[in-house]
């Protein structure tokens, strides 16, 4: 039987970010220092398969630091967490290490700068989302005020106009920020914003890299968690520059291969949590059923990693 050609453009940059990849590491090291179990609060990363293998090695994941005794380790996830979180750890005397990512620290310590210096933090980003709660977190309750929508930047309701300053969740749409941005200057000209943006290289250049390929194709894949901010972004991102049809799949065997049905060519992408051994299992799959031809469409070179809290690097 023949089959039928299909063009698979593949992003680059996808897949990994140095957050996550740091992230994983800690609760692999956590394990091998202290041996099983290691208690994780959150998902380390917004990725099943991650998670699941994690799990197998001997971590533990729990929603609330109430659910983890105080004689284990206890890991924080790379999304962040409010300042009560490691005080209520030290005040049981936990052994305790913060896999928050760097970027997403960097947010946090610029909004206590800028509310050392009197300023009321706006926030763009999703409500209940782990890093907009955790970045939140960081300063007392209604010093830190959300948006999420160009809409609700005309609808917030603030302490002085004049003394604001704005930061982001790192998982947004470039896109969408800059009209929430736009909105928030227009409104409050006063307003101060972060010395480099809040959006990180890894969100930035996995968009950037969608954008590339979505003029090219009739379809994109982006391989990653429902829950996974950046990568339903990425989605959104698809469906913004050209492509008719996105869909968001956590493994091979969640494609709707009936919605792709007549394509000829498509894009495949992963979030910033999604391993590679997801995507070749993507790529397979479609090999499986077309004749393929495979295209990586590279827009960036990151060399970005993150060193491991000094606590788990020492030996003893």
């Amino acid at each position: 039987m023949t089959r039928t050609p299909l063009s698979i453009y593949l992003a680059a940059p996808r897949g990994f970010c140095a957050g996550v990849d740091r992230a994983i590491k800690i609760v692999e090291m956590a394990l091998e220092k202290w041996g099983a179990p290691v208690y994780v609060r959150h998902e380390i990363v917004h990725n099943k398969f991650v998670v699941d293998g994690l799990r197998d090695k001997g971590a533990v994941f729990v929603e609330e630091l109430s659910d983890c005794p105080n004689d284990r380790p206890v890991i924080f996830s790379a999304h962040g967490v409010a300042k009560v979180v490691p005080a209520e750890a030290e005040r049981r005397e936990m052994i305790y290490v913060d896999a928050t990512c760097p970027l997403v620290s960097k947010v946090h310590i610029e909004a206590e700068r800028h509310s050392e210096a009197g300023l009321q933090i706006i926030m763009i980003g999703h409500a209940g989302h782990p890093e907009t709660v955790g970045t939140m977190g960081q300063l007392p309750e209604g010093e830190v005020l959300l948006v999420e929508t160009e809409a609700d930047v005309a609808q917030i309701e603030v302490r002085d106009p004049t003394k604001l300053a704005f930061v982001t969740q790192t998982t947004l749409s470039v896109d969408d920020t800059i009209g929430i941005v736009a909105a928030l200057k227009l409104r409050f000209p006063a307003i101060v914003g972060p010395h480099k943006e809040d959006i990180c290289y890894a969100t930035t250049n996995r968009q950037e890299a969608v954008k590339a390929i979505a003029p090219k194709v009739d379809a994109i894949l982006v391989v990653g968690a429902p829950n996974s901010s950046n990568s339903r972004r990425l989605v959104e991102v698809g469906a913004n520059n050209g492509c008719a049809y996105s869909q968001l799949v956590q493994r091979a065997q969640d494609i709707d291969w009936r919605a792709l049905d007549g394509i000829k060519s498509i894009g495949i992408t992963a979030g910033a949590s999604a391993p590679e051994v997801l995507v070749d299992e993507v790529i397979e799959a479609f090999r499986a059923r077309y004749d393929v031809t495979l295209e990586q469409v590279e827009t960036a070179v990151e060399r970005v990693s993150f060193k491991v809290p000094r606590v788990l690097r020492e030996t003893t």
